[in-house]
C-alpha cells in the first residue's frame, strides 16, 4: 500500500509541474512586442501564424495591444489603392485593421527608414550629446535630400533628429548613425536588433536613410509595428507635428550655420487637406526611383481616437496624397459606424 501510495504522489507532482510548465508558456511575453518566432505568413510555424489560428483567448494574450492581419483587408465597401503598392490603416483605440492592401509584401521604405533611425538613436543616445561630421556624410547619390553637412560640423541629437524627420535630410541621418552607433555598420545593427524586438520581422535595414539598396527592404505592416513604437516617445511625437524648424549649428572653425526648413509632409503644409472629420497629427514622407511615393501618418478623428495610415509605391506625390486622403477617409466611415 505504501508503494501505491508513494506513485500517486509522485503522478500528482508531475502533473502539478506539467500544468505550471503549460500556464508558463502560455502567459509569458503577455502583452509584449517581442516573439521569437517570425510572424510571417508564409512561415508554416512562426508567432503570426500563432496568432492567427489559435483561438480568441490565446490571440488576445498574445498580441493584445498590437493590430494584426493575415492578409488584405477590404473593410466596407471599396477602396481602389491600386495606384501603390501597399497600403493599410491600423485604429490604435481597439487594435483593429480598418483596411490593408498587400500589407505583407516586402517593400523599399525610402526615407520611412528614418523612423527606425530617430528610434534607434533616442533608446541609445542622449539629445543633449554633440554628434560631429565625418566623411560618412558625404553622399553623391544624384537627387539625394541633403543639409549640406561638410567634415568637422557639429549639432546635438536633439537637432539632428529633428532635422532627420522634419526635412529628411540623408547625411544628417549619417551623422545621427555615426554619432549613437560610433559606426555606421553598429548603428544598423541596432536597427535591425530594434527590428525585431517588436515583432518587426520582414524587415531589414543596410543603412539608416533609406536610399535604394540591395537588401534594404521593409512592409507596411511592419512599419505599423515601427512607428507605432515611435510616438510612444515624447520627443519623436513632439517632432513629428512639427511644420518648420529654425536652429544653428557649427562649422570645424566654430562658425555658425544657420538652418531653416519647413516639413516635407504636405497635410501640415497645408498643400493637401484631409476628410472633414479627420486631423492629422503628424508623420513622415519618403521618395525614391526605387521605392517610390510614400508616406506614413499619425491622424484623429474628431472622437481622439488614434489612428495610424500608411501607404507605399506611390505612384506620383499628387496621387499619393489623394490616395492617403481616400484611406483616411475609411477612417471617418469607421467612426461614423460605431
Amino acid at each position: 500500500m505504501s508503494g501505491v501510495k508513494c506513485t500517486d504522489r509522485k503522478r500528482k507532482t508531475a502533473l502539478l509541474l506539467a500544468v505550471s510548465v503549460l500556464v508558463c508558456a502560455l502567459t509569458t511575453g503577455c502583452g509584449r512586442l517581442s516573439y521569437d518566432m517570425a510572424y510571417d505568413a508564409d512561415y508554416s510555424v512562426s508567432s503570426f501564424n500563432v496568432i492567427a489560428r489559435q483561438d480568441s483567448r490565446l490571440a488576445e494574450a498574445f498580441a493584445g495591444d498590437i493590430c494584426v492581419t493575415t492578409g488584405d483587408v477590404a473593410g466596407d465597401g471599396d477602396l481602389d489603392m491600386s495606384r501603390t503598392k501597399a497600403a493599410a490603416l491600423f485604429s490604435l483605440s481597439d487594435n483593429n485593421v480598418l483596411f490593408a492592401y498587400n500589407p505583407h509584401q516586402k517593400l523599399s521604405p525610402a526615407s520611412l527608414t528614418k523612423i527606425m533611425t530617430a528610434l534607434v538613436a533616442l533608446e541609445n543616445g542622449s539629445l543633449d550629446q554633440t554628434l560631429t561630421a565625418t566623411s560618412a556624410v558625404n553622399i553623391t547619390e544624384a537627387g539625394a535630400q541633403l543639409l549640406g553637412l561638410k567634415v568637422g560640423d557639429t549639432m546635438t541629437l536633439d537637432q539632428a533628429l529633428r532635422i532627420l524627420l522634419l526635412y529628411s535630410a540623408n547625411d544628417v541621418a549619417m551623422l545621427i548613425a555615426e554619432g549613437v552607433g560610433g559606426t555606421v555598420d553598429h548603428f544598423v545593427e541596432l536597427m535591425n536588433a530594434e527590428a525585431k524586438r517588436i515583432g518587426a520581422t520582414n524587415t531589414n535595414f543596410v543603412n539608416p536613410h533609406g536610399l535604394t539598396a540591395e537588401n534594404h527592404y521593409t512592409t507596411a505592416y511592419d512599419l505599423y509595428l515601427i512607428f507605432n513604437q515611435a510616438i510612444q516617445n515624447e520627443t519623436f511625437r513632439e517632432i513629428i507635428q512639427m511644420t518648420s524648424y529654425q536652429t544653428t549649428y557649427y562649422d570645424k572653425s566654430g562658425n555658425p550655420k544657420s538652418v531653416d526648413k519647413t516639413t516635407t509632409n504636405l497635410f501640415l503644409r497645408g498643400d493637401y487637406q484631409p476628410p472633414s472629420n479627420v486631423t492629422v497629427i503628424g508623420g513622415k514622407t519618403g521618395t525614391t526611383k526605387a521605392a517610390g511615393h510614400c508616406l506614413i501618418l499619425l491622424t484623429r478623428n474628431v472622437n481622439g481616437a488614434l489612428y495610424i495610415s500608411i501607404i507605399l509605391g506611390g505612384e506620383a506625390s499628387d496621387t499619393l496624397y489623394q490616395d492617403m486622403t481616400l484611406l483616411l477617409g475609411k477612417q471617418g466611415s469607421f467612426m461614423k459606424k460605431n
